[in-house]
């Protein structure tokens, strides 16, 4: 069983709590991302993170957050840090898994650089644009992301 430090034992109780409130459980992990005070200029928001906050999801599994320099750093000084071989990388996870960081992207032909330097700050957190979400869920395909891309068609 993973350890769970004091300061996400009580992110995790807000997040149920607020789940039990009809309040989406979203807002205490995006809050969760905000406490760690990243340096914005070296992380974004990735996977269906950018359109849980434009509100075309309801909600994932966990948020994806690609990083780089101080904020990897941080975020490995504070979660678990472990490699995933099935695609390469390694990441540091916080909230049992619900938040994970890594400094690639697994899936697709995606510059971390890229994307992170042309984020775009929604309240207060940045977030890779919707447009590099679209190729990616595109290219992974998966049921759950051709209902998200429907969605998102949707939406805009």
């Amino acid at each position: 069983m993973t350890q769970v430090n004091p300061f996400e034992k009580a992110v995790l109780r807000k997040a149920l709590r607020n789940s039990m409130n009809d309040i989406p459980e979203f807002d205490a992990l995006f809050q969760y991302v905000r406490d760690l005070r990243l340096p914005a200029d070296d992380y974004a928001i990735f996977g269906s993170g950018p359109m849980i906050v434009r509100g075309y999801i309801s909600g994932a599994n966990d948020l994806d957050i690609i990083c780089r320099g101080d904020a990897w750093e941080i975020a490995c000084s504070r979660g678990v840090v472990s490699y995933d071989e099935r695609h390469d990388v390694s990441l540091a996870s916080h909230c049992n898994g619900r938040v994970t960081f890594g400094t690639e992207w697994a899936i697709g032909e995606f510059d971390v650089d890229d994307l992170i330097d042309a984020a775009e700050i929604i309240d207060g957190l940045p977030f890779v644009q919707l447009r590099h979400v679209i190729a990616y869920k595109e290219i992974r395909a998966s049921a759950k992301d051709l209902v998200h891309l429907e969605l998102c068609r949707q939406a805009t």
